[in-house]
């Protein structure tokens, strides 16, 4: 059986031949409502099917493409995600950690991992960037294999953190809480979060995280708060809610990343 670790050098490898790319800089993983921010980080050099390369799976979640594009934004080669393997989808951690693990093997020494979540602060109206500043993982899962300890400690860089709010003074930070999925939260196991002292909760980036410190990884995590939290509000959860806020937010949240990617 191949190891997780060889199938991410074979992807990249084969990203090598498809892209014309050496090595890319920066990795992204677009969320559920951060597609239609995509366009504004620069010119697109390549783009290919993620099922083009080893290991990777098809996009199953609407609101996602099953594309990697390869972007020119200054001098830095950006690899963008334009999908990600939810842990829902099969509770397979590897194929959750698959992406990550081939930006490192390509050469990415950073990662901005957004989301679209639930927000328990009401003040965060639908479309507000939060920065991640640490996490919880509910999912009872993680994406390391065997006795590989690895310090979690600054997970998400103070230093990224600071350089996000320097160009954009308004951004909040909060603690991210993901759930297994695919169902939304009930407010009770909202209440829980935020006991816990969690302020977002979703169903992806936590696994993903812990996959980019274990490859050296500097990491960036951006919520976008596309609904209040079950039961912060009297409002029904969909999926269709949070790619309209997503849409309706995409040039700000555009904007964010064109301004954050460079300065990485």
């Amino acid at each position: 059986m191949t190891s997780p670790y060889s199938l991410a050098q074979d992807a990249a490898a084969t990203l090598r031949e498809l892209t014309g790319i050496e090595q890319h800089d920066v990795a992204l993983v677009l969320g559920s409502g951060w597609l239609p921010a995509v366009d504004a980080l620069g010119e697109a050099t390549a783009e290919i099917a993620t099922t083009d390369l080893p290991g990777f799976q098809a996009a199953a979640v609407a609101g996602h493409s099953g594309k990697i594009r390869s972007i020119r934004s200054g001098e830095k080669n950006l690899l963008v995600f334009l999908s990600r393997t939810h842990y829902y989808e099969a509770r397979d951690v590897a194929a959750v950690a698959h992406p990550v693990r081939a930006a490192a093997a390509a050469g990415c020494r950073a990662i901005v991992l957004t989301n679209g979540c639930g927000g328990l602060d009401p003040s965060w109206s639908p479309g507000t960037p939060v920065l991640i500043s640490d996490h919880i993982n509910l999912t009872g899962a993680s994406p390391l294999v065997g006795a590989n300890f690895v310090d979690l400690t600054d997970l998400y860089s103070h230093r990224l953190r600071g350089l996000a709010r320097e160009l954009d003074p308004s951004l909040d930070e909060g603690v991210y809480v993901q759930f297994p999925g695919p169902h939304y939260e009930t407010p009770a196991e909202v209440r829980m979060a935020g006991i816990m002292g969690g302020s977002l909760v979703g169903m992806s980036t936590t696994l993903e995280a812990i996959a980019a410190r274990e490859a050296g990884l500097e990491i960036l995590g951006i919520s976008l708060v596309t609904n209040l939290a079950a039961g912060v509000s009297d409002q029904p959860l969909n999926h269709e809610e949070v790619l309209e806020a997503g849409r309706l937010a995409a040039g700000r949240m555009g904007d964010l990343l064109a301004r954050i990617v460079p300065s990485i």
